[in-house]
């Protein structure tokens, strides 16, 4: 069950032993110009500090749920169920917000608007909506997942919540279904954080391109294309691990 909305923005992480870089975040969301937002934080039961950090944690409107989950979109999953805001935002626990994230996907609200995407800087880069989802699967829509996309929470009461069928890759699946059935996806030239893939995705390339491969296959990506693709991608992750 969705709770009803109170904030109009949540912003939801999902960790698990990070006490290394959580403080950054926690730092970025303190520095917010808007401060009408809620964040919700899922741990996996981390057995560092990270924990003792959160709760410590006295300046911001935090909910913390703390319990075993089957990874990062179980998790997700639970913040959404959790979160009382009309959107949401998804942060990595190693993510940056810009001083002006908050208050500017909030502007960019809109009757009829379900998703805004913003730019948001990867290694000295500037993450953009690419087009050709063929080939870019979801970020032919959207800047990224973590820290692009705000999200209206009720569209997971339409195109179901994170599929459990692909641990690495379900954001994938969700938002290209979304706008495959007509979501309108909003764009604005902000750049609004630093976003780092430190995460599954970026540690298990083979893996996540075999789970893109298979979400493509799903949506009918031009198939035949898809195969080549995969078998090149995943030529290339080898030859990298053999360097």
């Amino acid at each position: 069950m969705i709770e009803q909305h109170n904030f109009k923005i949540s912003v939801i992480t999902a960790v698990y032993n990070a006490e290394s870089c959580i403080s950054n975040l926690i730092e970025s969301l303190r520095q917010q110009q808007d401060q009408d937002f809620e964040w919700v934080v899922v741990d996996g039961v981390s057995t560092d500090k990270t924990l003792e950090i959160l709760k410590d944690v006295k300046d911001l409107n935090i909910k913390i749920i703390s319990e075993s989950d089957f990874g990062i979109y179980d998790a997700l999953n639970k913040g959404i169920k959790a979160c009382s805001g009309e959107y949401y935002l998804v942060a990595g626990a190693d993510d940056i917000f810009f001083k002006n994230a908050i208050g500017d996907y909030k502007k960019s609200i809109e009757e009829g608007i379900e998703m805004v995407t913003a730019y948001v800087m990867m290694d000295n880069s500037v993450m953009k909506p690419r087009g050709n989802p063929w080939l870019f699967g979801q970020m032919a829509f959207i800047s990224n997942h973590a820290l692009g996309v705000l999200i209206k929470k009720n569209l997971h009461l339409k195109y179901e919540f994170y599929s459990n069928k692909f641990p690495i890759a379900a954001d994938q699946l969700f938002i290209q279904t979304c706008a495959l059935n007509g979501v309108e996806i909003k764009t604005i030239d902000n750049l609004i954080g630093d976003f780092y893939l430190k995460g599954i995705s970026g540690e298990d390339k083979i893996g996540a391109w075999t789970e893109f491969f298979r979400v493509q296959l799903c949506l009918g990506r031009n198939r035949w294309i898809q195969y080549l693709l995969y078998m090149l991608r995943i030529l290339k992750s080898l030859n990298k691990l053999r360097k």
